[in-house]
């Protein structure tokens, strides 16, 4: 599973009490290094990272740093140095962090939590809504598991079904589980398989590739024949970003906004002590059709523009190809529309 993307380091509140000593910081980054060593995708640099940090360690370059917040900054400074990788973050949590029978593995109770949160926020779900134009609008902050979507991703594509475009707001998306970027992609295509995507994981001496294919069943009416706009801001990370890239180069989308965050290794949280975790990924995007992936580059936009006139500009974009098509009375329609939209300010929601 892909984790939602976190671009900060907790802990730098001033109430923080807690203070490193010296076998602190070496319990702690001997059991990073384990952890990079056992998962990350690329091992030579797990390698190449610990070597400078143990060297770093034995210098004494760690000394001062007493307070776990600043620690962590230097590390995460230290380990950007040495690879590009937009996932890979070693974290700090001045709360003490809930134990776990597996390190790599949620607890129960950190399931059950994450549970009662996919919940409260409805798996992501922000807005679904008919646009003037007769514009389908879905706008959602994550992609969670296909069970904890399947219900509002179904209810969404039956509310616009009789919609003539639409478009989909990721500009706000952090990412998360690549079988539920799988199934929304899903509604786009006919119910014959697509590949796409393919994830390869480092597992074992060879490691595993997954493939990735739209499926041939999915619980609400599909969306094969109309077009679609995805929206997209520097904001847009991680599995957000394969549903933009997938979707781009299959041709089934315009892509409008800015380029994304630049994150294609999905991975997880391993718990290194009380105090510390850290993100490894575990794997890496390739695309069964540019054989690459986005990472460190983000998914470049087939129209840049600035990320708050998206929306608009896409749903200008989609009114007039509609009025391309259009017969006369139904033309005369959509240029009133279209005046009224133009005219309109539409922000960043």
């Amino acid at each position: 599973m892909l984790c939602l993307v976190a671009l900060a380091v907790t802990g730098f509140a001033q109430t923080d009490t807690f203070r490193l000593t010296d076998d602190y910081r070496r319990q702690t980054l001997d059991a990073l290094y384990k952890a990079m060593d056992e998962r990350y995708v690329l091992p030579e640099v797990a390698k190449k990272i610990e070597i400078d940090l143990r060297k770093r360690t034995d210098a004494g370059e760690f000394k001062a740093l007493d307070k776990g917040a600043d620690f962590a900054m230097k590390i995460n400074d230290l380990i950007k140095a040495q690879v590009t990788d937009a996932h890979l973050r070693f974290r700090y949590s001045e709360q003490a962090l809930p134990p776990r029978r597996n390190p790599a593995e949620p607890s129960a109770d950190e399931q059950k939590r994450q549970q009662e949160m996919n919940r409260f926020m409805n798996a992501g779900f922000e807005k679904v809504e008919r646009l003037a134009g007769n514009i389908g609008y879905i706008s959602f902050d994550h992609f969670d598991s296909p069970e904890n979507m399947k219900r509002p991703v179904a209810a969404a594509f039956t509310f616009l079904a009789d919609t003539d475009a639409m478009i989909v707001d990721l500009r706000h998306n952090g990412g998360g589980d690549p079988s539920g970027v799988q199934l929304f992609c899903s509604y786009f295509f006919a119910p014959k398989p697509v590949h796409l995507n393919s994830i390869y994981f480092r597992e074992g001496d060879k490691g595993r590739t997954t493939e990735f294919w739209t499926l041939n069943k999915v619980d609400g009416p599909r969306y094969a024949d109309r077009e679609v706009y995805v929206l997209t801001s520097k904001r847009t990370g991680s599995g957000a970003e394969e549903c933009a890239y997938d979707l781009q180069n299959l041709k089934r989308s315009t892509t409008i906004g800015s380029s994304t965050w630049g994150g294609a290794n999905p991975g997880g949280v391993v718990r290194l002590n009380d105090h510390f975790s850290v993100f490894v990924p575990s794997g890496r995007a390739i695309n069964p059709y540019t054989k690459t992936n986005w990472e460190g580059v983000g998914v470049k936009p087939d129209i840049d523009v600035d990320p708050e006139t998206a929306l608009k500009r896409a749903q200008v974009m989609a009114i007039k190809n509609l009025m391309a098509k259009a017969n006369a009375d139904k033309r005369a329609d959509l240029e009133q529309i279209l005046r009224e939209v133009e005219g309109a300010q539409i922000i960043f929601p």
